[in-house]
């Protein structure tokens, strides 16, 4: 059988691509060169492998537009999309590739996701991140230490921000009945390296469909479903980033998250409370390990959580 995508290729004009990265200026930096070139060759090649037309590249850069004016600093839908089609997911597997492979490595990173905020209230060891119990919720006490993932020294003043979904799906930004900064903190680790706070066990809930995200889910013809997870970050000085996100071993869609962001090392097992606390019906023991900035010990970006520095870097 004739290679028919073969023979169509060859339609078009076979020196356009190469044009087109040979366009980039002197002044454009080695990394970006390196980034920019691949991408317009991929691209190019995706465009005449599928024989894109018009009226469907157009389609595609209004599901990129309607992401762009969706997103605020509470919801980034254009992380989303990316979730859901496992670009980010896989953009954190190569960066922190190195961490599986080291004798000793930090807590494994998974994906930001699109409902961080900049602004999580400061919070005391052992307070709650709750603010209203929901009827179906159950309180769950989590606890642990920040160790250096070399020496397994405590690490004081570690700050770490947590947040999570309530029990019927929602992030307090997407939900007008929840108290603001609901099911979020940022807690400082104390001399002996420990934090602890309230928080809901984690439950499931699907990918918004009110996107491109969801569109987009909808149009592959996929479940929407993220395992019960809930989300950290640690920053300490001296010691690279973590954002990471923890997932209860006994939830649904472990083996088909819709972002494609469970790791085996990630997945943790709440217990019941011990002791006499009337607050919390179970309980959840986590570690984190933070790698050292000078040590081999692959980690979170050394740049920092978001992504705003990386065009000038490039």
């Amino acid at each position: 059988m004739a290679d028919t995508k073969g023979d169509a290729a060859s339609r078009f004009d076979p020196t356009f691509t190469q044009n087109v990265i040979n366009a980039m200026g002197p002044n454009t930096s080695p990394r970006m060169r390196e980034i920019m070139g691949p991408l317009i060759q991929h691209l190019h090649d995706f465009a005449r492998e599928v024989e894109l037309t018009v009226d469907e590249w157009m389609e595609g850069v209004q599901l990129i537009n309607r992401a762009g004016q969706m997103s605020d600093d509470k919801r980034n839908e254009g992380q989303l999309v990316c979730d859901v089609i496992g670009l980010e997911s896989l953009v954190d597997e190569i960066t922190y590739k190195k961490a599986a492979e080291a004798s000793d490595f930090a807590t494994q990173s998974a994906i930001l996701g699109p409902f961080f905020r900049e602004d999580h209230p400061i919070r005391k060891k052992g307070e709650s991140i709750i603010y209203n119990t929901p009827d179906d919720g159950e309180v769950t006490y989590m606890y642990g230490q920040v160790l250096d993932a070399v020496t397994k020294k405590p690490l004081n003043n570690v700050s770490i921000d947590v947040w999570e979904a309530s029990t019927n799906g929602l992030y307090e930004q997407q939900d007008d009945n929840q108290q603001d900064s609901n099911l979020r903190g940022k807690f400082y680790t104390d001399e002996n390296g420990e934090y602890a706070f309230y928080c809901l066990r984690p439950t499931p809930y699907p990918v918004p469909f009110d996107g491109p995200a969801g569109k987009l889910l909808q149009l592959m013809d996929r479940h929407p479903y993220r395992p019960a997870h809930i989300h950290l970050i640690a920053l300490g000085d001296g010691y690279k980033p973590i954002t990471t996100q923890i997932f209860d071993k006994e939830s649904k869609y472990l083996d088909n998250d819709s972002v494609f962001a469970v790791k085996d090392s990630l997945t943790v097992e709440f217990v019941p409370r011990k002791g006499n606390d009337s607050m919390a019906r179970s309980e959840l023991q986590y570690d984190i390990l933070m790698a050292p900035m000078n040590s081999d010990v692959a980690s979170g970006p050394e740049g920092g959580l978001t992504t705003n520095g990386l065009m000038t870097k490039l």
